[in-house]
């Protein structure tokens, strides 16, 4: 099998940090966060239990946030090992759980994580098994057993690992060998182990001195949590076009992963790094309903409240001599680029796939295992649940936030939710992109700038956002004008000089 050329691109530049992994040149995964706006995931919390709710086995915990955290019964005892990231192996334990009012009561404190951002109307939710993540190790401080990735398949390397897990833990802890591992000396492994016993027992005693509810830990920053991540052998480069962030990676990179820092470089090009990469097209076609297929086929993604449908379809596909020869063809492309599109969109929860009905029994083997093989690559967990007689595949994908849809898109104010537009916020920061590339290969003798944009996209650049025009304004002595266009669509805008 040839190796894949894996690189991490990092669009730094404005307050919106885009992060974005290409497998052999094509967008796989991609993350975005905002300056004031982190996600919760993976943060711990001193909080409160502020009710019981019997009838769901579950409580609800004050964390110090508007909405109130939700903790299952099965979250609030030792009885699973969740799988974040790539990292954890299945360590479900068959036992019966107890009740809810026999772990938890209203008013008593508890430390808990984040496993899931809020979803809508719904809080995070979190539980009592804490992980804390290192660059190699995960450590598992109330679960007391030893895991490795199930990334790394030598099986003479994992138990060497497993040999230095043991040698290594601290007693009733528990840790997790990350991918990163592979290949990595004791020294290294334990090292890493220390940095994070020392972040432990730096929020034990932040938890002893504080009241909650109370943030203990808050995890990295997005630039420096994707190099924790995602940094690893197999990584050809990460290319930063921001200096500051570029400084402040390679500073981290030295710290904790010294022997990659050098793969990370700056970008400083003039054209924008993500459309020399072809990222920004990528996007949008991630935003759009219907994706193709190369031989000629497409399919179409829908996302609801209770479930995702994928539909598959023939198109202009006509190239074998028999239908079931189509339906075979078609549905191992669309498996292909199935799996591609749950990982780069990061959708969760129930997916329902209709593929083109096909009546060979090996045939539907056949596409039930390119469709698990593709989604091995995916760091999240997943699970194919069943495949019916008129070729709908049942399947899970595990949900930790909003997807890449509802991240970067709201509901749409011009057709009442049936359809989505990009955020306001998300028109601001491609506004602000274009102005900084009009700035920088077209340096003009004149003074001012104007933008014609929709009134709320208007009102957002000159409010909420108005830093972002003032240090323009201050860094290329423009003036910046601002103007409303009552007729553009809220993602239309126009940047002209004079």
């Amino acid at each position: 099998m040839s190796k894949v050329n894996k690189q991490i691109l990092i669009n730094a530049h404005t307050k919106e940090v885009r992060i974005a992994v290409l497998e052999d040149g094509e967008l796989v995964e991609f993350y975005v966060e905002r300056k004031g706006n982190r996600g919760t995931v993976g943060n711990i919390y001193k909080g409160r239990v502020h009710k019981i709710v019997p009838a769901v086995q579950a409580a609800f915990v004050d964390i110090g946030i508007s909405k109130k955290a939700f903790l299952y019964v099965k979250d609030a005892v030792t009885v699973e090992i969740d799988e974040e990231d790539e990292l954890f192996e299945s360590g479900e334990f068959e036992i019966e759980l107890p009740s809810i009012e026999e772990v938890l009561s209203e008013g008593q404190e508890v430390l808990v994580q984040v496993a899931k951002e809020p979803i809508g109307t719904k809080g995070p939710r979190v539980t009592t098994n804490i992980t804390v993540p290192g660059h190699y190790l995960v450590l598992l401080p109330t679960i007391n057993r030893i895991g490795i990735s199930r990334r790394i398949t030598d099986e003479k390397e994992r138990e060497r690992l497993k040999q230095i897990a043991e040698k290594i833990k601290p007693e009733n802890y528990g840790l997790i060998i990350r991918t990163a591992a592979e290949g990595i000396s004791e020294e290294e492994i334990e090292k890493d182990l220390a940095y994070i016993l020392k972040v432990w027992r730096g929020l034990l005693e932040k938890a002893e001195k504080r009241p909650p509810p109370a943030l203990l830990y808050q995890d990295l920053e997005i630039v420096p949590k994707t190099l924790r991540d995602l940094l690893t052998e197999d990584v050809s480069e990460v290319l930063i076009d921001s200096r500051k962030e570029f400084e402040r990676a390679v500073s981290f990179a030295k710290a904790f992963i010294p022997r990659l820092a050098k793969r990370i470089k700056f970008y400083g090009q003039n054209v924008p790094l993500f459309e020399k990469f072809g990222v920004e097209r990528a996007i949008e076609k991630a935003l759009s309903r219907k994706v193709y297929l190369p031989n000629g086929g497409y399919i179409v993604i829908d996302e609801t409240e209770a479930l995702v449908s994928i539909d598959v379809n023939s198109g202009k596909f006509r190239n074998t001599k028999t239908l079931e020869e189509t339906a075979l063809e078609i549905n191992l492309a669309a498996a292909k680029e199935i799996a591609r599109q749950l990982r780069l969109r990061d959708i969760g929860g129930i997916i329902v796939i209709d593929f083109i009905d096909m009546k060979n029994e090996e045939n539907k083997k056949l596409l039930l295992e390119t469709l698990e093989k593709e989604l091995a690559k995916d760091r999240a967990r997943t699970k194919i649940v069943s495949m019916s007689d008129l070729g709908l595949v049942e399947m899970t994908r595990k949900r930790v936030k909003k997807s890449l849809g509802k991240s970067l898109t709201m509901t749409c104010p011009y057709c009442e939710g049936k359809g989505r537009v990009k955020s306001l916020e998300t028109v601001t920061f491609e506004v602000e992109r274009e102005i900084l590339q009009n700035l920088k290969t077209n340096p003009a003798q004149c003074k001012v700038i104007k933008v014609y944009a929709n009134p709320l996209v208007a009102e957002k650049l000159t409010t909420d956002e108005k830093d972002i025009i003032e240090r323009i304004e201050k860094l290329y002595d423009k003036e910046i004008k601002v103007v409303p266009v009552e007729h553009y669509h809220i993602e239309k805008f126009m940047v002209v000089k004079g």
